[in-house]
């Protein structure tokens, strides 16, 4: 099992690289320019700063940049980490809607991804921009500008159906969250369709799956400050994009949010049309918005996150590597980070 660190705080790669010897084997930076440090700037750093991890964004938004200008990026940062480099993207999210702007539709998005994949094989490109489409290739790679010898996989990232079976059809692996992307039987079966429709084996496909584990010390209650302090952010992170969906296109909520959902959506309404956004958006798997706090509640947290004893809790884990999962991801809130990541290699990772 590969365990997955996201981070893009560039005055603290020290907890990156504690991860590192704590035994994270990847490093996931946000796209998010509003919210985080620039992720290929801090792609670079750690290039330099880490031996052994594998280093990608976690997720690369396609609307923030050309897909040319992706693959040249992450074909110049193998030039640095040979070997240790990979390209994940998803439509969009946060980082599009505090731009005003929409996430990518999928049929855009597919033509995007197969553009990045193709030139990080060193092959010609189909690329379209502004309606025209042209056929493009990186030049000069044999004098040492950018790094294609050592293979850079891709893997998409995706919560629908359709987007996990566009990833079982012309990716090297899916990324996605338990159970807020649907069980992990769920998310099979879609990526199973995909490569049906390629006709392509999935033997070496790469799963990784961001799944909360809240590992109880004896006797505390689910709900404790704690507990709330460490996995509300992801939580509420949750519901302020499916909230985003909901008003944009209708979707109802997944099943672990419905328990609130209906007094979550009158508060988020009642907020100043204006600042809604933003106000939302600002506590994005940082920490818990004061105001928000009374949303996280055990129910909730039972239903989002794997709870339990630590003995609890690494069964769980097994039975996820048993059935596939190649890699667990982790996204600690801001303020509890590095004991998060201490705790995790202790109760999960060295004990494996």
């Amino acid at each position: 099992m590969e365990f997955g660190l996201t981070w893009a705080k560039l005055d603290e790669m020290e907890y990156v690289t504690e991860a590192e010897k704590l035994g994270f084997t990847h490093l996931w930076v946000t796209d998010s320019g509003l919210i985080r440090s620039d992720a290929l700037v801090f792609l670079a750093v750690a290039a330099r700063e880490t031996r052994t991890m594998k280093l990608g964004m976690g997720v690369a938004v396609p609307g923030l940049r050309l897909a040319p200008t992706l693959a040249g990026g992450m074909a110049t940062l193998n030039m640095i980490a040979p070997g240790r480099c990979f390209v994940a993207m998803g439509t969009g999210n946060t980082a599009m809607r505090l731009l005003g702007r929409k996430p990518m539709t999928l049929k855009r998005f597919e033509a995007y991804a197969r553009t990045v994949r193709n030139l990080l094989d060193g092959k010609d490109a189909e690329y379209e921009h502004n309606g025209e489409k042209h056929a493009i290739r990186f030049m000069l790679t044999e004098k040492g500008y950018r790094n294609l010898r050592d293979p850079i996989p891709m893997y998409l990232a995706g919560y629908g159906p359709r987007a996990q079976a566009l990833a079982g059809e012309i990716a090297d692996g899916l990324t996605t969250n338990i159970p807020r992307g649907g069980t992990l039987d769920q998310i099979l079966a879609n990526v199973g369709k995909g490569a049906a429709k390629s006709g392509r084996s999935l033997a070496d496909f790469h799963l990784s799956v961001r799944v909360n584990f809240a590992v109880l010390d004896p006797g505390e209650p689910v709900d404790s400050e704690r507990i709330v302090n460490e996995y509300g952010p992801a939580i509420t992170t949750a519901m302020h994009s499916t909230v985003d969906r909901h008003l944009e296109y209708g979707e109802d909520p997944p099943e672990f949010l419905r328990p609130i959902w209906k007094d979550y959506l009158e508060f988020h309404m009642a907020r100043p049309a204006a600042e809604r956004q933003k106000m939302m958006h600002e506590s994005h798997n940082a920490y818990v918005a004061p105001d928000e706090r009374r949303f996280v509640t055990p129910d909730v947290i039972k239903r989002f996150c794997i709870v339990g004893q630590p003995g609890e809790v690494l069964e769980q884990v097994r039975e996820l590597e048993r059935k596939g999962v190649r890699q667990l991801m982790c996204n600690f809130p801001l303020e509890r980070g590095y004991q998060m990541v201490r705790d995790y290699a202790k109760n999960i990772i060295q004990r494996l």
